[in-house]
């Protein structure tokens, strides 16, 4: 469960705030820095490769709550695979990115769930399958449908996107938060006994790290 760093549920209009660390796996070149600096910037640059790890904060003012998302943006170069595991250590959702117009991008992407799957338990963490470069259709090698099916499989979100034409990037998003949102309602009445526990502002403070 996230740090919840207000207590309780919505009181006097006051809205619980909880905070998520999400972060986007998947092969070099697929978009994942691009997809994070549209999502944070609302706008579209030819980033450089990412050098280890990349790390944004967002803050979301919505009606049921505020959410505070820890955006980690991991290298897709294969020299830090075996390093990666650190950077998504404890998060509570992950998009996994693939490049529609490259297949074995698709296929890496398949990886990065077993990887996923190894480090959490099933329904500990949000997982969203989302095929990047929507825009570069004419091109493309996996069909939206196999994207569609391999998810349904796996019990994933699943969205396509594109960071240049802005295409579904909140989308996903959004998508992400709503599912983290009604899996704390599920939760609130009958905590798991392998569930994050949920902290004062107090306890969140003294317990924050970085990796």
């Amino acid at each position: 469960m996230a740090q919840k760093v207000t207590p309780g549920t919505s009181v006097d209009g006051i809205c619980p705030t909880y905070m998520y660390k999400v972060v986007l796996l998947g092969s070099m070149s697929v978009g994942k820095s691009s997809l994070a600096y549209r999502y944070m910037k609302n706008d579209f640059k030819e980033l450089l490769p990412t050098v280890g790890c990349a790390f944004f904060t967002k803050t979301l003012n919505l009606e049921a709550a505020t959410v505070k998302f820890e955006i980690w943006d991991t290298a897709g170069q294969e020299k830090y695979h075996s390093v990666c595991h650190l950077y998504y250590r404890d998060a509570h959702a992950a998009l996994v990115v693939y490049d529609i117009a490259n297949k074995e991008t698709f296929n890496k992407a398949k990886l990065w769930l077993v990887e996923l799957e190894k480090k959490f338990l099933p329904n500990e963490i949000v997982i969203a399958l989302v095929g990047n470069k929507i825009d570069l259709a004419a091109e493309r090698e996996v069909a939206t449908e196999e994207g569609q099916e391999f998810a349904r499989t796996k019990d994933l979100l699943f969205m396509e996107t594109s960071a240049k034409s802005n295409h579904q990037v909140n989308d996903i998003f959004m998508a992400v938060v709503q599912e983290l949102l009604r899996r704390e309602e599920e939760k609130a009445s009958t905590p798991s006994p392998h569930g994050r526990s949920t902290v004062s502002l107090e306890e969140s403070r003294a317990r924050m790290r970085c990796c």
